[in-house]
């Protein structure tokens, strides 16, 4: 029988249009506009002015704390002004806009494709390499790795989980970069398990990808200590919390971190990304983004150099159909919707779904009718209904006291409710202030 999480979970349609199409490398865009924050915690602070050149791989603005991350140019050119910029929200934030001249890298990156699988660097090594490349979960979270690999006092990890899972509807940048790039992910996984002096390592991946489950089992054949677990399909199984559930049968407690329960979980990109930086030298400037839509002329798979505009990946896969109604940032289910496309590729962008009109619209609310879908959807045991109406009027006590900070926002309540119940919007809005409310209160 295949493993999966409880309790709740949806079935969303897969429309997983994109998973045949090989990885492609966008053209590099004649200028980049890179925001230094693109992670969770501490913007990093610009080291380059107006005028400096930069090469591909330069450390253009550093970490602002121990949470925060280096931020890389992602081209070679001239810094034309360092300014607000939208990111990936359409929110202004300080960036770095660079004209592109040519494409020169840093001599200390290793470009060939050659496999390297062998490595004698000890554990704080590792640690340095990935925190000097600004490597960053890749999986849309963006929390910094090299914290994830440093746990707190009186902590140890036990259980190295790589996420392969990719359970948002349309996205396939995750699947695509395994079937391309397994040897490396097995490397980086490897490199991650050294780190943390891990003897036990897991790849989840749900069964909806054959391929890859059987690649990677052949990949991993040599390695006795990674095993390549084939999961149900199921959203959202890749949220930390559930495919820890999943996997190990762990369940990490109400406000805590996978730690808790001697687990710690990366995405088959960061472990690809971790790969190139301690075995090529190259820090963490481009990824894969998957662009898709029922409509869109070219659904692909691209490697994009991070500050490209997302108008030229909707452009590279046949421009912005007529019918199109709404495009997000992400996946259907957790992603953002923007409102231009002259916003920026950021580490945390893995996808960009183009929806139809007739998709897109919001339908009708209706009065609650009590039927308690949302509550058995929830992967987080919560009650969504009852949040909502707590936020609704404010209760802000109530919100908390209902563990309104252990939601995941992956919007299954919204997702099943038959009254079209903007669940999820409400909980959002009782997150943030009560989150602003604890805040406070240790201040």
């Amino acid at each position: 029988m295949l493993k999966t999480f409880k309790p709740g979970g949806v079935h969303p349609p897969e429309n997983k249009i994109s998973a045949g199409k090989s990885i492609e490398v966008l053209a590099i865009p004649k200028t980049v506009s890179i925001p230094v924050s693109q992670h969770i915690g501490a913007p990093a602070v610009a080291l380059v002015n107006r005028g400096d050149e930069v090469k591909v791989g330069q450390v253009i603005a550093k970490s602002g704390g121990f949470v925060s991350a280096n931020i890389h140019s992602s081209v070679s050119g001239k810094v034309k002004k360092i300014d607000i910029i939208p990111d990936s929200s359409g929110y202004p934030k300080s960036g770095i806009v660079i004209d592109v001249e040519g494409d020169e890298w840093l001599e200390k990156i290793d470009r060939s494709e050659e496999l390297v699988k062998d490595f004698d660097l000890d554990s704080k090594e590792i640690v340095d390499k990935i925190m000097e490349a600004g490597i960053v979960g890749l999986g849309g979270a963006t929390f910094p790795t090299h914290v994830k690999l440093v746990p707190p006092k009186g902590m140890k990890a036990e259980i190295l989980i790589i996420n392969g899972v990719e359970c948002e509807p349309y996205l396939t940048s995750d699947h695509r970069l395994m079937l391309e790039k397994a040897n490396e992910i097995v490397v980086g996984t490897r490199l991650l398990m050294k780190a943390m002096g891990i003897e036990k390592g897991y790849i989840g991946i749900e069964n909806n990808k054959p391929d890859a489950i059987s690649l990677l089992t052949e990949k991993t054949k040599e390695y006795p200590n990674i095993k390549v677990v084939s999961l149900k399909v199921k959203y959202p199984q890749g949220g930390e919390k559930q495919l820890i559930k999943a996997i190990t049968g762990r369940e990490v407690p109400s406000g805590g971190l996978p730690i808790a329960v001697g687990t710690v979980v990366s995405n088959v990109g960061t472990a690809f990304a971790v790969y190139e930086a301690v075995q090529k030298n190259k820090p963490l400037f481009e990824r894969i983004v998957t662009v898709t839509g029922k409509s869109v002329e070219k659904p692909s798979n691209f490697k994009v150099r991070i500050g490209t505009a997302v108008s030229e990946l909707i452009e590279a896969a046949g421009g912005t159909p007529e019918d199109t109604g709404k495009i997000i940032s992400g996946g259907p289910m957790m992603g953002k919707a923007i409102a231009k496309t002259d916003v920026s590729v950021t580490k945390g962008t893995s996808g960009i779904l183009i929806i139809k009109d007739e998709e897109s619209k919001r339908r009708e609310t209706i009065a609650c009718i009590r039927c308690s879908k949302c509550v058995s959807v929830c992967p987080m045991g919560l009650e969504p209904y009852l949040l909502m109406t707590v936020s609704q009027k404010q209760m802000w006590d109530a919100v908390e006291a209902n563990k309104v900070m252990d939601c995941i926002e992956c919007g299954s309540c919204s997702y099943t409710c038959p009254s079209n119940r903007p669940l999820l919007d409400y909980i959002r809005l009782g997150k943030g202030k009560v989150g602003q409310i604890m805040r406070a209160r240790k201040n």
